[in-house]
């Protein structure tokens, strides 16, 4: 008899008919997955080059003192730092806001690529779900393309990167690579432009609002919404409490606190710091690295740029640029360059009277090719030092005529028209005595004041004519302050300049070992001597007593006969500094004198920038110099050893020269070699 069989119930049948369905179902989307991994694993790219990957990073410029000049860079601000530098603390900022499971996932987000896909089956639209990796993966190796050929393989690359990299690798790419708004690429771009501080000085509430960008950082900028940004950075320090890294009191504490917001800078050169200087030191980078390595070599420059006096130096020459309003000497334009002489590290430079603007771009620090006037004589009394004579050798101060070359005769005069007579080198030099140096220049050729001055710094272009002496050739401040700084510095010069260190994107010393280059011009027994004359021009000369500054000093007034550039170059043991004082177009100046305002912005930027420095003299080398002392007198007079007289005593200046002048009947025709800024005197 056969069995009767229990019908089976419909709902059962219906239940088995649904799960055999579904598994069925499921066997082909797991088909379908394998056939689509197969199909989006072909021509995945190489994640090998992950490990070699270092991206074209901005170069870097700082102060002295680790302030941030500029960043360089050609079209991305990026400048890469090791996870190492990077804090704990902003680290999980992103992590709790990009990818809570970042620590623990393989990879990929199973949950949000299923919600993705069904987004994308239902609504044509992904919703998000890419992991810190998968971020990574897109920016490396695909395109933005919205696609799910595009997810697919991005997800692959993902579970492959995780396979072959740590965490902290992938991170650190992740947070060096990531742009966050404000031309920022990566998180210390970001920490610099944002709050202007590296990132490992970023505190909690920073690094909150920086962590909420990468969503949208056109939209969550502070720069663009504030109050959005503040809203965004809510949302991180909720997640950060939420997820255990910070306590919930500290997370309301840090949305109140200050921000500290650097400020939206400007872009390009008007973001500079101190843009006078930084722009002289971006030309000497290029000029040693090319403009390739400047711009996206990820270097780290450390200048010579001393803030403090920096800041003095601004104050001072606004200062001087003002006076001469109030004054009504007609002087729109003024510069400032101060150098420390042992090293020739440029300290300070203002190249104008006015900010550094768009229509102000002009360095008359070092660009500006203007008449020295008497400052140039230094020259001409190095030279005679150098070549055997003393501070007491003697020259006529009287009229006398020169060839011109052309058949005309030049007769040189001083502004007062007067003639003091036979007077040695010490006076003529304090007193600018213009007749009594052309006098010095033509004994000893002029050939030779030419060949000193630019063996002690001078890189223009001179013209060996006797109107040199008196500086009818050009020079810029730059140049006067270097070839002051040879005498200052015992007869060594050292080529200026703004580097101190420069280091490649892998910490490399990519500065020539030999920088800076320096040259024994003069013997040290000379610039000591020489020295001890510039001080006379400070002490009772035409320095008196503007440039007065209460420490050993020495310096040289310089005037165009014409008014049109005024300068004082002066220094002391531990700084020598250029100003000079004129107008753009080359107007005449009212009377305007070196050893007036220049002289004033020396001593007033001088006082303030050795404030902190104990005075000190000048040291006298050894073996070089005699000190005879004068007769009848507690002072002396210096010479090169072999070059002092035979007696216990020597005679100093002798009777007042400005109570023994021999007026001139007539003032002599002077017929000058032309130039096109005038004439130089005092």
């Amino acid at each position: 008899m056969t069995p009767q069989r229990t019908p089976v119930p419909a709902s059962t049948r219906i239940l088995r008919s649904a799960l055999l369905t579904l598994s069925l179902f499921a066997l082909a989307l797991i088909g379908m997955g394998a056939g689509m991994v197969s199909v989006y694993s072909q021509h995945l790219p190489d994640i090998n080059r992950i490990a070699d990957y270092q991206p074209v990073t901005a170069t870097r410029i700082f102060a002295r003192d680790g302030t941030l000049l500029a960043n360089l860079y050609r079209d991305q601000d990026r400048i890469y730092v090791p996870i190492s530098r990077i804090p704990p603390l902003v680290r999980y900022a992103f992590i709790a806001t990009e990818d809570r499971s970042f620590l623990s996932h393989h990879g990929i987000d199973y949950y949000g690529i299923f919600r993705a896909l069904v987004a994308d089956l239902f609504h044509q639209k992904f919703q998000g779900a890419s992991t810190i990796t998968q971020q990574l993966a897109r920016r490396l190796f695909l395109s933005n393309e919205v696609s799910i050929t595009r997810k697919m393989q991005e997800a692959l690359l993902a579970i492959e990167i995780e396979h072959y990299y740590t965490k902290d690798e992938i991170l650190e790419r992740y947070l060096n690579l990531i742009y966050l708004g404000s031309g920022a690429y990566g998180i210390e771009a970001a920490a610099h432009i944002y709050f202007g501080t590296d990132v490992g000085r970023l505190t909690l509430p920073q690094a909150a609002m920086i962590a909420g960008l990468p969503a949208a950082p056109s939209n969550y900028s502070p720069y663009v919404s504030l109050e959005r940004a503040k809203s965004r950075q809510r949302h991180v320090l909720d997640r950060l409490a939420s997820d255990g890294y910070i306590t919930h009191a500290q997370a309301d504490a840090a949305y109140d606190a200050p921000l500290n917001l650097a400020g939206s800078a400007p872009v390009g050169l008007f973001s500079y710091k101190y843009p006078y200087f930084t722009t002289f030191a971006i030309n000497e980078v290029e000029k040693y690295f090319g403009a390739d390595d400047a711009e996206e070599g990820g270097l780290h420059v450390d200048t010579t740029l001393d803030p403090r006096m920096q800041r003095i130096a601004e104050e001072a020459v606004h200062w001087g640029a003002q006076s001469a309003k109030v004054e009504n000497i007609d002087a729109d334009q003024a510069a400032l360059v101060a150098i420390r002489p042992g090293t020739g590290e440029i300290l300070a430079m203002v190249g104008g009277a006015n900010a550094f603007s768009l229509q102000n771009q002009f360095n008359r620090a070092w660009q500006a090719q203007r008449q020295p006037g008497s400052s140039f004589k230094v020259f001409v009394y190095t030279a005679a030092i150098d070549n055997g004579k003393t501070p007491q050798s003697i020259v006529e101060d009287e009229p006398s005529s020169y060839p011109n070359g052309d058949g005309t005769l030049w007769s040189p005069t001083d502004d007062d028209h007067r003639y003091l007579g036979a007077i040695p080198y010490r006076m003529a030099l304090a007193l600018s005595r213009n007749v009594a140096a052309v006098h010095v220049a033509h004994d000893i050729g002029i050939d030779r004041v030419l060949e000193y001055a630019q063996r002690m710094g001078i890189r223009s272009k001179l013209q060996p004519d006797l109107s040199l002496a008196l500086g009818s050739n050009v020079v810029t401040p730059l140049d006067m302050a270097s070839a002051y700084g040879t005498v200052d510095n015992a007869g060594i010069r050292i080529e200026p300049t703004s580097l101190r260190l420069v280091r490649n994107s892998i910490g490399e010393d990519v500065l020539d070992k030999r920088f800076p280059v320096q040259h024994d011009v003069i013997s040290a027994g000379t610039a000591y001597v020489v020295m001890t004359m510039l001080e006379s021009v400070i002490q009772r000369g035409t320095g008196y007593p503007n440039a007065l500054i209460g420490r050993p000093e020495a310096g040289k007034t310089g005037t165009t006969s014409d008014f049109r550039d005024a300068w004082f170059v002066g220094f002391t043991p531990d700084l020598v500094t250029a100003v000079w004082l004129g107008n753009d177009n080359y107007h005449r100046m009212t009377e305007s004198y070196g050893g007036n305002i220049p002289a004033r912005i020396w001593a007033r930027f001088m006082k303030a920038a050795l404030e902190k420095t104990p005075p000190h003299d000048f040291l006298m080398p050894a073996g070089e110099v005699v000190r005879v002392p004068i007769c009848g007198s507690t002072s002396a007079e210096y010479f090169r050893t072999g070059t002092e007289p035979g007696t216990k005593c020597t005679y100093g200046w002798g009777a007042n020269p400005w109570t023994t002048p021999t007026p001139i009947a007539k003032k002599p025709d002077l017929r000058v070699t032309p130039s096109p800024q005038g004439t130089p005197t005092q």
